[in-house]
C-alpha cells in the first residue's frame, strides 16, 4: 500500500501517517521524498491497513492498493508524467533522441561528434567516460578526463551530457559532470549502484538486464525511485535469446508493455541491439512506430576507428539523415511540440 500526501501537507501530517502505520506490530512506514509530493510507503502486512482510516487523516491524499511487485514505478500509483531535463522534455508527447560516441575516445572526436549531433538535431548527447567491458584488457574508458571533455561539448553545444556510472566510488564524481546518469544492462541489477544513483537526484537512464524480465527492470527502477528520485527512464536495449542473427533481440513488445504498466518514459537502444550499423535505422523507426518516448543511438565520426563498437556506430556525417526519417515516423505516432533550447 502506497499513501499518496498532498502537496500542502505539513511535516506532522506526515508523521502522524508513519505513526499511525507503525501502531500495527505487522507494519512498517517508509517515507519516501519525491520532488513534487511525499508519499509513505506501508511495508509488511498490508491487509492490515484498511482498517487504520489513513484516507481520513489530514494531508492525505490518497491511498493506492499497488498489486505489482513493483511499486513506485507502477502505473497504479499515477500517469506518465514528461521529465524536464537541462531544458530538454522526455516523455509527454515529446521524442527525444540521444546521441553520440559509445566511448569518449579523444577531445577532437568527442568535440566534432558532438557538433555533428548537434547540427543533425540530437536533444542530448551521449557518451562513456567510464565504461564496463566484457574483457578486463579492452579499452575502459578516460574517465575524470573523459568527464572534462563531454563537459566542453555540453558547453560548446548546449546539449545535455549522458553518460555512464558503474562504480558506487565515481558518484559524486559524475554526478558534478553528467545531467543523465546512465546505468548499464550490466548494472541493471547492482543494487547498491541503484540506490546511490537514486540518492543523486541527477535524472537516471536504466537500461534492460540482456536475460532480465520487464519485472525485474521495473522492480530494478524502484530501487532509484524509492530514494526520492522520481526522473527515471527505462531503457529497453535487446535482450539475449537463442538467435545470433544480431548481437541482441531487441524486444519490440517491451515498449507498449511498459507504457501500459509504468509511468515512467520508454526509451530504446538499437544500436546495441543491431551489433551493425545497417540495422541501427529500421530498428529505429520501428521503435518509433511502436509509441517509444525516444532512442539512444551511437554515432562516430569514423566508426572505423573506434575502439569500442566500431560495427554498430552510425557515421556522423549521415546522422541528421537518420534523425529526420526516424522524427518523420514518431511525428506520425504521436505528434509532438519541438524541444525547447536552453
Amino acid at each position: 500500500m502506497l499513501v499518496v500526501m498532498k502537496e500542502t501537507a505539513s511535516e506532522a501530517e506526515i508523521q502522524a501517517v508513519v505513526t499511525k502505520l507503525e501502531t500495527v506490530p505487522s507494519l512498517h512506514g517508509q517515507r519516501i521524498d519525491g520532488q513534487d509530493l511525499v508519499v509513505v510507503a506501508a511495508v509488511g502486512d498490508t491487509a492490515a491497513v484498511e482498517g487504520l482510516g489513513l484516507e481520513q487523516l489530514g494531508g492525505v491524499d490518497r491511498v493506492v492498493a499497488i498489486s505489482k511487485p513493483y511499486k513506485l514505478a507502477s502505473s497504479e500509483i499515477g500517469q506518465q508524467k514528461p521529465l524536464h531535463i537541462a531544458g530538454r522534455q522526455v516523455g509527454g508527447g515529446t521524442f527525444t533522441i540521444i546521441a553520440g560516441p559509445c566511448t569518449v575516445e579523444s577531445r577532437q572526436q568527442t568535440l566534432e561528434t558532438a557538433a555533428a549531433v548537434k547540427a543533425g538535431g540530437a536533444d542530448m548527447l551521449r557518451g562513456g567516460a567510464y565504461k564496463p567491458r566484457t574483457s578486463p584488457f579492452a579499452f575502459r574508458g578516460l574517465g575524470e578526463e573523459g568527464l572534462q571533455i563531454l563537459q566542453e561539448a555540453r558547453q560548446q553545444t548546449g546539449l545535455p551530457i549522458v553518460t555512464e556510472l558503474v562504480d558506487i566510488k565515481n558518484v559524486d564524481l559524475v554526478s558534478e559532470f553528467a545531467d543523465v546518469i546512465q546505468i548499464g544492462a550490466r548494472n541493471m541489477q547492482n543494487y547498491a549502484l541503484l540506490e546511490v544513483a537514486g540518492k543523486s537526484g541527477i535524472p537516471v537512464l536504466l537500461k534492460r538486464g540482456l536475460s532480465s524480465t520487464l519485472n525485474e527492470l521495473l522492480q530494478a527502477a524502484d530501487y532509484i525511485l524509492k530514494e526520492g528520485n522520481e526522473n527515471v527512464m527505462l531503457c529497453e536495449r535487446g535482450i539475449r535469446t537463442f538467435d545470433t542473427a544480431m548481437r541482441f533481440t531487441l524486444d519490440l513488445g517491451s515498449v507498449p508493455w511498459l507504457k501500459s504498466q509504468t509511468h515512467l518514459p520508454v526509451i530504446v537502444d538499437p544500436s546495441h541491439a543491431a551489433g551493425e550499423r545497417r540495422y541501427v535505422t529500421p530498428l529505429s523507426r520501428a521503435a518509433a512506430a511502436v509509441g517509444a518516448d525516444g532512442i539512444i543511438v551511437e554515432v562516430h565520426q569514423d566508426p572505423s576507428q573506434a575502439v569500442c563498437d566500431a560495427a554498430q556506430q552510425l557515421y556522423a556525417a549521415d546522422f541528421a539523415d537518420f534523425a529526420q526519417q526516424i522524427r518523420a515516423v514518431a511525428e506520425i505516432i504521436q505528434p509532438s511540440s519541438p524541444q525547447s533550447i536552453s
